[in-house]
């Protein structure tokens, strides 16, 4: 009997739909899920993570899913983003944009020195602390891959490797989990009401009920998968362009690019075209790519290889936690403004300074869709995520390797 049993790609992704499902049943029945805004592909993917590492218990195979499709799936949400994305807004929001820089920076630093502390708590060698800090956590599994290597040679730790992807991976449990209760704990205790909007950005709201054919029709969805299309286009062709130049860039930079572009210009230059930015066909397509990509990402876990790093990991991941909620709530939170929009986006700082980008829109999506719209926190987060943080991130953890 085989150990290992690959999943296809086209069953997995028709599995991430099922996992959805499942999500959406658990948040309907769970109090603690659908109070604190656990997101549904989240309440699934954990669930079914877990079933794949009781499944690898009883008997000894492991299940391996082929995740091809998701990468699409994450270069079509972005340019949604993008497509809902306003110059007025931007400028707007550019001084939150400056501040929300300048504090995750601050917190690269806060990670790593936690990170530091807790390797001489739990007797793992120095040189692994940015492994249990910034290069797995805002990092993400592909910094803790690209570092795991250099950290092993540098300190002749055999695991070093592991240990940045077991906390890579209990981190974006934690940061999937954590965002949700934040927001609704700062919400609620101050009160915050969201401004108006002209219209949703991710997902429609849950008392928004069944739609009518009027709001969402075959003809505004396939126009919303359209400009969709075209943004990842050029955005694709862009990033080639780039590459050339000696730059390398995520894909989905410059689909987000693309769209606020696109945005920003055809409406103007063709003012009767109708266009799909803050429709709720385009928050639905937005919705579908996001939900479907996470709850790949999350059933793909592969629990199975935190045996034997347990320990130290979670005690490190214990004081990362605690770090970064009462960073988010005594920091963040108040310099961001103190208003709706900042508990927004404290529960998207959750998201992608203990797990990743994605994590955070998942986070605030689901915020706002109980309490209502913050579309500025949706723009300027991924911004913040996708430009400058791996910069800032690879110069903190060169020095703190180096300690």
């Amino acid at each position: 009997m085989s150990e290992t049993i690959e999943v296809h790609a086209f069953i997995t992704l028709t599995l991430a739909f099922v996992v959805f499902f499942i999500g959406v049943f658990l948040t309907r029945h769970v109090a603690f899920l659908r109070d604190y805004n656990i997101p549904e592909p989240v309440a699934g993917g954990l669930f079914a993570a877990v079933f794949t590492w009781a499944f690898f218990a009883l008997f000894g195979q492991k299940i391996i899913f082929d995740i091809d499709a998701r990468d699409e799936l994450l270069v079509i949400f972005f340019a949604t983003i993008g497509l809902n994305a306003r110059i007025s807004d931007l400028l707007v929001g550019g001084r939150l944009l400056g501040i929300l820089l300048v504090l995750t920076i601050v917190f690269i630093v806060v990670q790593n020195t936690v990170g530091l502390i807790g390797t001489q708590l739990f007797g793992l060698p120095a040189g692994t602390g940015v492994l249990v800090g910034s290069a797995s956590l805002i990092g993400g599994h592909g910094t803790a891959i690209a570092w795991g290597p250099t950290i092993k040679e540098a300190t002749g730790f055999a695991a070093a490797e592991e240990i940045g992807i077991a906390t890579a991976t209990l981190g974006l449990v934690c940061a999937a989990l954590l965002g949700g209760p934040i927001a609704k704990y700062l919400i609620d205790r101050d009160k915050l009401q969201p401004a108006e909007s002209d219209g949703p950005i991710v997902g429609l709201p849950h008392e928004a009920g069944p739609t009518t054919d009027d709001d969402i029709d075959h003809i505004n969805l396939m126009r919303a998968m359209l400009a969709a299309n075209v943004a990842v286009i050029i955005g694709y062709v862009a990033n080639q362009g780039i590459a050339a130049m000696g730059l390398k860039l995520p894909l989905f930079v410059p689909c987000l690019l693309a769209g606020i572009l696109m945005s920003n210009t055809i409406p103007f230059i063709f003012p009767k075209l109708p266009w799909p930015s803050r429709t709720k066909a385009l928050a639905v397509l937005s919705d579908f790519c996001l939900s479907v990509f996470l709850a790949m990402s999350l059933m793909s876990m592969q629990l199975w290889t935190l045996a034997g790093l347990g320990g130290p990991i979670v005690g490190i991941l214990i004081l990362q936690v605690l770090a970064a909620t009462a960073f988010i709530l005594l920091i963040v939170y108040r310099f961001m403004g103190s208003d709706y929009t900042a508990a927004v986006l404290s529960a998207g700082f959750a998201g992608f300074s203990l797990g990743a980008t994605p994590t955070a829109i998942a986070n605030m999506s689901a915020v706002t869709k109980s309490y209502g719209p913050a579309p500025l926190a949706l723009i300027i987060l991924p911004l913040v995520s996708a430009f400058f943080v791996d910069l800032a991130n690879a110069v903190i953890i060169r020095f703190f390797a180096s300690l």
